[in-house]
């Protein structure tokens, strides 16, 4: 598909500079783009490269002792009963720094963070970064003790902070470290000398880790991304991703700390002197009590707008959004539909959604980040032809952890930039479209074989959504010739949404069954839990509650 807007966009480039010039400003090397046409050219010159800006620190933590210094007394988090100032905070993180690096933690070194959520769960995440070390984030009350193993080992982790009450949780090994943060013998108030020992002021720059996220490891031993204080700064101080965040803005903190979204929640709140309100057992209270609110579009489906009075900003993220959830909260609030993977750093995409968009799309390259929509031969596609997106930039983070053979696999030099940095293998798929946005079509991974045709699952389920006939739906294959399609709410037409299916799709897209749920499970992550749905069909279960929200530790 050709759009009509390729001739006028190259008529207006050429009145003023030729389309070398263009390339040469947004740093493109034109002979990686010898196979487009000159029209194609243009505008992958023109849609492929995020604005550039300046980042103004190069350690994350660096902004958040900057808001420390500005609002000694202002309220950096609250949990439960409890509440925090940003002195406090960056006092007791010093303190910690200076302890943790007594024992030999630093500049390249890993420390656990094995915990749940709590206030002291930032003193202890802020501590870290203080020694110039990575934190390695995982929820103990649903990380298995064998991952757990597989973490430490991979990370080559000596000293692990957790709680008192999760120490018997740890499996550590003689050689390694645990400490309580909140049984720590923490200086008296007043007394200001002990308090004055900080750790001396590491050489710490933007290419060291600021913490290394492991995948779920659903497929064998988890991978370790590691992610750089420039990458993690060049988003979060940046627009989109700083969402706006103002002092004394209230942000919510709902996901999974070993998620890259809870980094965004965190870090993006702390580094803009906002208040952090750590949810309990009932997130949707946490979110009601906010100005700025970031979820999957799973956990932000289960909030009720109407109730969410101060909400001013919404992103989601981690999951194909739904346009009905989109526009309910876009009529609501400023509304960022965004995609990227953990090696790219939280998001590399975002659009501002509002309500009468034509289109749900994830948006455009976020700042100084580039996007890339390839063909198998990593040639560029054609404007508006569908392809997998590789993304580039200050966005690409370090590789995998310990694990050079699958860096090498998903991480290669960027052909399009030629100057030494690499790009990454989301495996989503996607199209640009003539106002320069990426149009998703699932992942690489959701295209399945159905009695013998290659079937796109998130497109069956985008067109019962499109018709407006459910608020969610989800595709999954059961077996080589049968699909399952669940939708939600439990009211929904399974009837209306069968027809409209047949309408619009070829018979071997159409499910051989569909069942109609008031809610999805969902994973510890926060995302739709399809294992739990499948398992529902294979034996008849109700599938509304997942085993990680039977832990009450869901997202």
């Amino acid at each position: 598909m050709r759009m009509e807007s390729h001739n006028s966009l190259v008529t207006s480039l050429s009145l003023n500079q030729s389309l070398e010039d263009v390339a040469q400003n947004k740093g493109f090397n034109r002979q990686a783009l010898g196979g487009l046409d000159p029209k194609d050219q243009a505008m992958f010159e023109a849609f492929g490269k995020g604005p550039d800006r300046q980042i103004p620190h190069y350690a994350i933590h660096q902004a958040f002792e900057l808001q420390a210094l500005k609002q000694e007394n202002a309220t950096a988090a609250q949990h439960k009963q409890e509440t925090m100032t940003y002195g406090e905070l960056n006092r007791k993180a010093g303190w910690l720094a200076a302890q943790l690096a007594s024992t030999g933690v630093g500049r390249g070194t890993n420390v656990g963070l094995f915990l749940e959520r709590s206030i002291d769960m930032l003193v202890g995440l802020m501590g870290v970064l203080k020694t110039g070390a990575a934190y390695v984030p995982q929820d103990v009350r649903i990380t298995p003790a064998a991952t757990l193993t597989d973490v430490m080992d991979l990370a080559d982790i000596n000293v692990i902070l957790t709680l008192s009450h999760l120490m018997d949780k740890i499996p550590a090994r003689e050689n390694q470290r645990v400490l309580a943060i909140d049984s720590l013998d923490y200086p008296r108030k007043d007394d200001q000398q002990s308090w004055s020992l900080t750790v001396p002021r590491s050489a710490i720059t933007h290419t060291d880790n600021c913490f290394i996220l492991f995948t779920s490891g659903t497929t064998g031993k988890p991978n370790g991304v590691q992610v750089t204080h420039g990458n993690v700064c060049n988003i979060l101080l940046t627009e989109p991703g700083n969402l706006g965040i103002q002092p004394g803005d209230k942000v919510s903190q709902l996901l999974n700390i070993a998620f890259d979204m809870a980094a965004w929640e965190i870090l993006g709140c702390l580094s803009h002197g906002g208040t952090l309100v750590i949810r309990e057992k009932d997130f949707t209270e946490a979110a009601r009590q906010c100005d700025v609110i970031i979820a999957t579009p799973s956990i932000l489906a289960r909030v009720d707008v109407e109730q969410c009075h101060r909400v001013k900003s919404v992103a989601v993220a981690g999951e194909p959004c739904p346009r009905p959830l989109a526009e309910k909260w876009a009529d609501k609030c400023r509304f960022i539909n965004s995609c990227g993977p953990t090696e790219t750093t939280i998001i590399n995409t975002a659009q501002h959604f509002r309500p009468h968009s034509l289109a749900l799309t994830i948006g455009k390259p976020t700042p100084n980040n580039t996007v890339y929509v390839l063909d198998e031969q990593l040639q560029p596609c054609a404007m508006g032809e569908v392809g997998e997106i590789w993304a580039g930039g200050k966005g690409v983070s370090a590789g995998y952890i310990n694990n050079a053979q699958l860096t090498r696999e998903r991480y290669q030099p960027d052909p399009f930039m030629a100057d030494g940095s690499l790009m990454f293998r989301t495996r989503d798929l996607a199209r640009w479209n003539e106002d320069g946005e990426l149009e998703h079509f699932g992942r690489t991974d959701d295209q399945v074989k159905v009695k013998g045709f290659r079937v796109e699952l998130d497109a069956i389920s985008s067109v019962i959504e499109s018709a407006g006939l459910c608020q969610q739906a989800v595709t999954l294959k059961l077996n080589d010739k049968e699909l399952v399609t669940f939708v939600r709410p439990a009211s929904a037409n399974i009837q209306k949404c069968l027809n409209i299916l047949e309408d619009k799709l070829p018979y071997y897209c159409l499910p051989s069954s569909m069942v109609a749920l008031p809610e999805f499970p969902v994973t510890a992550r926060g995302k739709t839990d399809k294992r739990t749905l499948l398992a529902m069909i294979q034996t008849h279960d109700n599938p509304t509650e997942s085993p990680a929200e039977k832990e009450g530790a869901v997202a």
